[in-house]
């Protein structure tokens, strides 16, 4: 009777805090029930240090594991955690059976929903846009922060293509990765743990249509925001003018496009950085109606690399939006003046030494022919004579030969 008392005050305290969309209990055997409404519920499970995955039982008594589960299951383990979102869950009590731990504890996260900023219709190569995105729990802010630090954010953009559905696997454009981000409270992102996520994304894709989707996911659940955005060629141009006399500075000009950029909203701000790391920041902005804007660099006179980058701000033209495009790292290296007069006398003495050598090569070569010549009729000289000498010996033992065999011819002939 008494551990009936307790089951009952524990699944009245389990649905009176799951009422707020996250709950965070210590449960009778492992135990929560899950109401009707309920569309999309996460379970974060604590359990015992590098002890199993749980099993997770639903109502009727099946049973899902981390290494099998259905389609509408998204299981993400860790070595004392186990966290499992499932889609539309079957209502009633639900039991996770495992070494849970002494302090057994299963937050429920019901609902969940992502929410982002809407990309304007038109970007711009090269530009980069702040961008903030929302986790929320029944339409609250997620705050739950051993699950928001296993979370990530990704934008990517493929490329547009019609009917992409009918298409072969292989004949779908590939998505490109063009942000990552976490709810970590670095970079643009203010506040860690809040479930606000905000970045920097840099629209390197080239000029075209595509489909954007922002993304939420850690292997757990997936939540997606699709549009289809343009993206164009971009509107300002950077140049670096390098000066070619001591003390006198560089220069960084700036110009955009007539018909994209509004006049008079360009800024320019440059970071010089030397061979040892100094920096300098030069700063100026357009004036009036101008589509241009420069800035003067300082030159020290010194030899050697160095390095700039720059962060240019416009408005654009049609929407009014505000544009900012960050360059990277540029670099350029200051030498020695170049003494013209001495470099031509020079590259006259190699010439001649050079024809020099090539002339002395050719006569290398006519003398080692003229050697080769030499031996050649040599050796055909001696091996001539040796031959001439065989023939004449030949020829003088065939004659000894016959005149041997005369005498005996002669006494073998009758007498008349």
């Amino acid at each position: 009777m008494l551990r009936i008392l307790i089951a009952i005050i524990g699944l009245v305290f389990s649905v009176t805090s799951f009422a707020s969309g996250e709950s965070s209990m210590s449960l009778l055997d492992n135990r929560f029930r899950v109401d009707p409404t309920i569309k999309q519920i996460t379970f974060v499970i604590y359990r015992a240090e590098r002890s199993q995955p749980v099993v997770l039982v639903r109502p009727d008594g099946k049973k899902y594991y981390a290494w099998r589960s259905p389609d509408n299951v998204q299981w993400y383990q860790e070595s004392a955690m186990d966290i499992i979102s499932v889609d539309n869950p079957m209502p009633g009590p639900w039991q996770a059976v495992g070494k849970v731990t002494p302090k057994n504890k299963i937050k429920l996260i019901s609902n969940l929903a992502l929410e982002t900023d809407v990309f304007p219709n038109r970007l711009f190569q090269g530009e980069d846009i702040k961008f903030t995105a929302r986790l929320t729990s029944d339409g609250k802010p997620l705050v739950v922060r051993d699950f928001l630090d296993r979370v990530n954010l990704r934008v990517t953009f493929t490329k547009f293509v019609e009917n992409e559905e009918t298409l072969a696997k292989e004949a779908k454009p590939v998505p490109v990765v063009i942000g990552e981000f976490s709810d970590d409270g670095t970079g643009l992102d203010e506040f860690p743990g809040d479930g606000v996520f905000t970045v920097s994304l840099p629209i390197s894709p080239e000029p075209g249509k595509y489909r954007v989707r922002v993304t939420s996911g850690n292997g757990v659940f997936l939540r997606a925001q699709e549009q289809e955005v343009l993206v164009y060629p971009t509107p300002v141009q950077a140049t670096f003018i390098q000066s070619r006399e001591d003390g006198m500075p560089h220069e960084v000009a700036v110009s955009g496009e007539q018909g994209m950029i509004a006049p008079g909203s360009l800024a320019l701000s440059v970071k010089h950085m030397d061979m040892n790391g100094a920096e300098t920041v030069v700063q100026n902005s357009s004036q009036d109606e101008s589509m241009s804007v420069s800035v003067k660099v300082p030159n020290s006179g010194e030899l050697g690399n160095f390095t700039w980058n720059s962060s240019i701000y416009a408005t654009d033209l049609a929407s009014g939006r505000a544009l900012s495009f960050m360059t990277s790292d540029m670099s350029y290296s200051v030498l020695e003046e170049v003494d013209y007069e001495a470099t031509r006398k020079l590259q006259e003495q190699q010439q001649l030494e050079q024809q020099k050598r090539l002339e002395e090569m050719r006569l290398i070569e006519m003398r080692e022919e003229k050697r080769m010549r030499s031996i050649l009729l040599i050796v055909g000289g001696n091996v001539f004579a040796i031959l001439l000498g065989l023939v004449a010996w030949f020829i003088r033992g065939k004659l000894r030969a016959k005149k041997e065999m005369m005498p005996e011819m002669q006494l073998d002939m009758p007498k008349k």
